[in-house]
């Protein structure tokens, strides 16, 4: 049924792709469950979320004809060969948020920042308290899509929250960046100052041998002490990194920090090196991920105000805070160039902050797709770093499959052809996006996506 606010919302659409920002008010919100998008958006299917899996969906990884999506109750395997047919192959029941996923050869990788009483599959949580609990990475074998195996774990300090995959020039090993954070000296493990993160070097020809090889000060300054306010304007002070993201071939690497915001030399994996360092202590709340463009000169940090638990797309919070911002790489230092945020307001029951995202593979145009919680999913075009420009998007109204402020999307990443965005309740859905801009990359197919693990675009 075509409404009169969903005509509304379409004309802001169109008002955007004009290059005009036309912002959409309260009343304007969709109703709960529906959807509203861009022209140049297609809805292609929706496959649920598993039953098994009982917590939220987080991370995507994706490799070959595969998509692998990570929960916070384990991990599921989804074969997109035929996108529109997008279906469930396996399920794999393993508790430990937030098990975000990454992908290299036969393995999977995922993240655990949640205490367990030990590193099973069968584990129940745990303080964090008590000496004897475990968090970290666990390694899984996934070469057969239908039963994957789990077979190494490896403890770090503090867990892993997020992780980085870096493999060697020979391909021999990979190294695992593992960022963490939040130390207590009521911690054993994980005691302030926590200014490091743990590298995992796993043999490719005998993962069970994984271990932790370097923890590296990134910080030995500190670094940022920030700001002890209530909502919305506290500044998270620097004991780690949310996540960080890799750009092999270039030898470099961005990191999102919680205060601060780094470029690392990766050239050496076993020892990376901080070469720049960026605070905004007017915006930014907190320093959650980074995305280079494809030239590599370029990093988009984005700013998880509220924790992605709170409703920050409105006005009372505005446009600069929750957002992406926008620095160009000149003569190995950061330069702020602008600040970009969907401008569609969403209800106080939604959810909505700068979340992760990647780039669409469009050689002489830098364009990304994003997460945004409740906010949906939005196409930037940030060719002109300093005039960010929303091309297209698709979100639904508030989510009443589950409590308030505890919905909407983790992840969007495109993928041969597609867009993938991972929904905490409501499953992964597949979207097509049809406009001029990005139409090229149709032509563009990638054997794997790991989204904090950059690669250059291919040739068509």
């Amino acid at each position: 049924m075509f409404t009169p606010r969903r005509a509304l919302i379409l004309l802001a659409a169109v008002v955007a792709l004009a290059g005009t920002t036309l912002p959409v008010q309260a009343a304007d919100i969709p109703a709960p469950g529906e959807i509203v998008m861009s022209p140049n958006i297609k809805h292609v299917t929706n496959v649920p979320k598993p039953e098994v899996l009982t917590d939220i969906h987080t991370d995507m990884a994706f490799q070959g004809d595969y998509a692998y999506v990570g929960n916070y109750q384990g991990f599921s395997i989804y074969d997109i060969k035929n996108p529109k047919q997008t279906s469930l192959v396996s399920s794999l029941v393993c508790p430990g948020g937030q098990m975000d996923v990454s992908v290299y050869g036969n393995l999977l990788f995922g993240s655990v920042d949640s205490s367990r009483n030990n590193d099973s599959c069968n584990s129940t949580p745990q303080s964090a308290t008590i000496k004897e609990s475990w968090e970290g990475v666990r390694i899984f074998d996934v070469s057969d899509k239908a039963n994957p195996k789990y077979i190494k774990s490896v403890e770090t300090n503090c867990g892993s929250h997020t992780h980085t995959v870096v493999p060697d020039r020979w391909r021999q090993n990979v190294y695992i960046y593992v960022s963490s954070y939040n130390p207590s000296d009521t911690f054993p493990d994980c005691k302030p100052p926590h200014d490091l993160i743990s590298i995992i070097k796993v043999p490719l020809r005998d993962p069970a041998a994984a271990t932790v090889i370097a923890t590296p000060n990134l910080f030995p300054d500190g670094g940022y002490g920030g700001v002890q306010q209530p909502f919305p304007n506290g500044k998270s002070a620097t004991t780690g990194c949310h996540d960080i993201t890799a750009y092999p071939e270039k030898g470099i690497a961005a990191g999102a920090c919680m205060g601060d915001g780094i470029l690392l030399d990766i050239r050496n994996p076993e020892q990376p090196k901080v070469t720049a360092t960026v605070r905004d202590e007017v915006n930014f709340a907190f320093w959650h991920s980074a995305t280079f463009n494809n030239a590599g000169t370029k990093v988009i940090f984005t700013d998880e105000l509220g924790g992605g638990t709170r409703a920050t797309c409105n006005e009372a919070i505005g446009p600069d805070k929750g957002a992406n911002a926008y620095y160009d790489i000149v003569d190995g230092q950061l330069v702020f160039r602008s600040y970009f945020k969907i401008a569609r307001h969403q209800a106080d029951t939604e959810n909505c902050v700068a979340h992760n995202g990647s780039l669409i593979p469009v050689k002489g145009r830098d364009i990304m797709v994003q997460a945004w919680y409740q906010g949906g999913i939005s196409v930037v075009d940030f060719t002109d770093s300093a005039h960010p420009q929303e091309i297209a998007f698709f979100e639904r109204g508030p989510d009443n499959t589950a409590p308030a402020l505890s919905g909407g999307f983790w992840s969007a990443y495109y993928y041969n052809g597609y867009i993938y965005g991972s929904d905490f309740n409501l499953g992964l859905d597949v979207l097509k996006i049809n406009d001029w801009r990005t139409n090229k990359a149709n032509g563009v197919r990638m054997r794997s996506l790991n989204a904090q693990t950059q690669a250059s675009y291919p040739g068509h």
